[in-house]
């Protein structure tokens, strides 16, 4: 199968990168046509400034155009593959595609108008930017031969959000980088009447649930504990200001911690927390912090929802599932953690592993282009 990994795609996420390691699987002669738009921003709806804003759009300028000749000469190839964050991609690049006959994958991974005006709350879901928003999106859903998100419970939100036929959707996980996430050594088991180090890394978005964590931080229980909470992003500000306000000398707060050293800061901790927020969005992902946690072998707590049903029945050893929204439900799973810490397998969740290993990504990706060149 000869691939084409064409558009703007966002190589600093590493879902988009996992997606090339499981293209160049299939095709080793993959080829890529793309133009680096996304270099630096971490989080697109907290870009400050006209200068910005200018910048990106003066690369989507060039680059389009430079984008759509070279794949109009790009020789042979069996489908194209646009990838996150590819709404543009779509709207530009994929008619080209249809002139040519060839069938095109989209890795939508996240619906731009929910986030924006659901999940984000950013503006008005009537609002003209939302309605045009939601135009786009569909419309770059209508010309898609395959539609991709990273869970069925995500698959099934875009399904009602845009009316799509069920039999264009597929699911492929999110997964982890193995190279910079690997199982580590267990921390040293907190000591009796020792407090747990609990760690939460992310970008402040309100998907993770961040003043459920800072509620349980803050109480009386969670002072018997060290906290660790790294990130920045939209509610930034507002977290640091609840901190600052409080006694908070047992919650560390840093602003970013490199790619490169998650790891680290991972392996120093009892444990890691994934998400707690209540939209429907947040009910149908698993966060990169979650397969991470998960690949390093970290005891891990998280809000229970659809979505990570999908990776996991139930509560296993070192996995804690809790109601969103819930800082006592979150506190109890700290305790229970601290009861069984000493007792928990040295090497945990290998058997979740296995399910968004590369080979296991690379397998569900070849499922979807095989699909996308049977239509």
């Amino acid at each position: 199968m000869h691939v084409v990994l064409l558009g703007t795609y966002d190589l600093g996420k590493p879902r988009t990168r996992l997606l090339r390691q499981s293209l160049l699987a299939i095709d080793p002669g993959l080829k890529e046509l793309h133009v680096d738009v996304w270099r630096g921003v971490e989080d697109k709806s907290v870009m400050r400034g006209v200068a910005a804003r200018l910048v990106i759009g003066l690369k989507m300028l060039l680059g389009y155009p430079c984008l759509a000749l070279r794949y109009l000469f790009c020789g042979r190839h069996d489908v194209v593959v646009i990838g996150y964050m590819g709404l543009f991609d779509m709207l530009l690049l994929a008619p080209l595609a249809k002139l040519r006959g060839k069938p095109v994958v989209w890795d939508v991974f996240l619906s731009v108008y929910d986030t924006w005006a659901r999940d984000r709350g950013m503006g008005r879901e009537g609002s003209r930017k939302a309605r045009l928003l939601r135009w786009m999106e569909r419309r770059a859903c209508r010309l898609a031969d395959r539609l991709v998100m990273d869970t069925k419970a995500h698959a099934a939100l875009l399904q009602e959000l845009h009316d799509v036929p069920q039999g264009k959707l597929d699911a492929v996980l999110v997964g982890a980088e193995e190279g910079a996430f690997a199982p580590a050594a267990r921390s040293q088991p907190a000591g009796a009447g020792e407090g747990v180090s609990i760690l939460f890394y992310g970008q402040f978005i309100p998907l993770h649930g961040i003043d459920t964590i800072i509620d349980a931080a803050l109480h009386p229980r969670g002072r018997a504990h060290s906290w660790t909470i790294v990130g920045t992003g939209q509610e930034a500000t507002r977290i640091d200001t609840r901190l600052q306000d409080a006694d908070s000398a047992h919650v560390l707060r840093q602003d970013w911690v490199d790619y490169a050293g998650l790891a680290d800061l991972m392996a120093a901790a009892h444990v890691c927390l994934g998400i707690f927020g209540t939209s429907d969005k947040a009910a149908s992902v698993i966060p990169n912090k979650v397969y991470q946690t998960l690949l390093c072998g970290k005891p891990l707590i998280t809000r229970d929802s659809p979505a990570i049903r999908e990776l996991v029945e139930q509560d296993s050893e070192g996995l804690y599932l809790v109601p969103p929204d819930d800082p006592q439900a979150l506190l109890d799973a700290i305790d229970r953690f601290a009861r069984e810490q000493a007792d928990l397998p040295a090497v945990l969740h290998r058997h979740l592993c296995a399910d968004f290993s590369l080979e296991a990504l690379t397998r569900q990706w070849r499922d979807v282009l095989e699909k996308a060149v049977a239509r």
